[in-house]
């Protein structure tokens, strides 16, 4: 699907408020709500418009410490990589889950409830995933920017 300004610009609006009335997301980009409804609908049949979420907070809901888990396996064979990827589908505390290319094999980004929490978590179930041969964990100090926006 190729995108014009008007869908960018409605994707703009949704990547800062998801749950904005039609109505108004039309007044925002220009078009009778009709029209922008279509194109909505579009964007989501096309799969730009993936999924609708709400953002939560992580310290209200005493998951605030976030670290960053850096995994090297036994080795690199489909076998061990794709058991990898089932456990760590498994674990919510993992919130996000990259496939390396370069020193490590997996990083992870892991929520908890403080630094003790995490190393229970570690302990109790990362190091447990069969293959995993190293464990290296990467304590952010602040948190500069973080965004869920791709820019169009």
């Amino acid at each position: 699907m190729k995108l014009d300004s008007i869908d960018r610009a409605i994707l703009r609006v949704l990547q800062q408020d998801g749950r904005i009335q039609n109505t108004e997301l039309a007044a925002k980009v220009g078009l009778s709500p009709s029209p922008c409804l279509r194109r909505v609908r579009m964007l989501e049949e096309a799969g730009i418009i993936r999924h609708y979420v709400a953002l939560l907070d992580p310290v209200k809901l005493d998951m605030g410490f976030s670290v960053f888990v850096r995994i090297w396996l036994l080795a690199q064979d489909e076998e061990t990589t794709a058991a990898f990827c089932r456990a760590a589908e498994k674990l919510p505390q993992i919130v996000e889950c990259h496939l390396m290319a370069g020193d490590c094999d997996f990083i992870l980004r892991v929520v908890a409830p403080d630094l003790d929490g995490y190393r229970r978590f570690q302990m109790e179930y990362l190091g447990r995933i069969e293959g995993v041969r190293n464990i290296k964990t990467e304590i952010p100090m602040q948190k500069i920017k973080q965004s869920w926006q791709v820019p169009v």
